[in-house]
């Protein structure tokens, strides 16, 4: 998915301790790192992913926030040929805030660094599991038959959230702007949901392909998803009325329970 002109290698050492983390937000934030990694190398390159037992780095432990390395395991996802410089590390920075909340949510670090030789490495810190820890059954959420409509401009994004939705039992149509998803809607596909992403390449964004979607279908569900809600969603401190939007990254359970609380929905707001 990432295209034939990226090369991907996985590494494991040895004896790698157990990490405490929510597994649908790390696939997510997976993804997520493989298509920045993919987008900073048009031309093409070698993507690593290499899981080990943290080892303590000055000029990280040195900074702001201090790491025990004994206490995390790190998942280091490397991109080749491309440095990340003093210019442009802040939207490098940008650039990850979708995982923002899986690193929260899991009590771990996040690091940006060249590597020797050329290239760049994001490293994720993850908790060690003190023991053998019990998994908890987590609900999967409840799903439904209606038909959903998935707006993505990410091949590979796009992929993983209708498998997603297939298995909770949905239909679904996918498009990858919104010119393909109003052609599909004119096409009088049945669609009971809309679920698009904010910002997407092309004229059209998510906001303004509601707007167009629902001029064509009153009574058609919106439900948004964005890593940017700061700038894409929220005016003036507050969410606009009746916009349901689910933020990435996002678990399983979080996904079935907004889409949900979207097909339930009386009525929604057109954005201005």
């Amino acid at each position: 998915m990432l295209g034939e002109h990226i090369e991907i290698d996985a590494l494991r050492t040895a004896d790698v301790s157990i990490a405490l983390v929510d597994p649908n937000l790390l696939m997510t934030a997976i993804l997520n790192l493989a298509v920045i990694a993919r987008d900073a190398m048009p031309e093409g390159g070698k993507l690593t992913f290499e899981i080990t037992n943290a080892v303590s780095e000055q000029n990280y432990s040195s900074a702001e926030t201090q790491i025990n390395a004994a206490d995390y395991v790190t998942i280091a996802v490397s991109a080749s040929g491309y440095r990340v410089s003093a210019v442009d590390s802040d939207r490098a920075f940008t650039d990850l805030s979708v995982i923002e909340d899986f690193i929260k949510r899991s009590n771990g670090h996040i690091n940006i660094c060249d590597e020797d030789g050329g290239g760049t490495s994001v490293k994720l810190y993850l908790p060690r599991a003190s023991g053998l820890v019990q998994p908890l059954a987590e609900d999967p959420g409840e799903g439904g038959d209606e038909a959903i409509l998935v707006v993505e401009d990410d091949a590979l994004v796009r992929k993983h959230v209708v498998t997603q939705i297939q298995s909770l039992g949905y239909r679904t149509l996918a498009a990858s702007n919104a010119s393909e998803a109003l052609t599909i809607i004119d096409q009088g596909e049945q669609i009971d949901l809309l679920f698009t992403d904010v910002v997407m390449r092309g004229s059209i964004n998510g906001r303004q392909l509601a707007i167009e979607a629902l001029n064509r279908r009153p009574s058609l569900k919106v439900l948004y998803t964005s890593g940017y809600t700061k700038n894409a969603m929220i005016h003036h401190g507050h969410l606009d009325p009746e916009v349901l939007l689910l933020t990435k990254p996002y678990r399983k359970i979080d996904l079935a329970k907004m889409i949900r609380t979207a097909l339930a929905a009386q009525r929604h707001q057109n954005l201005s």
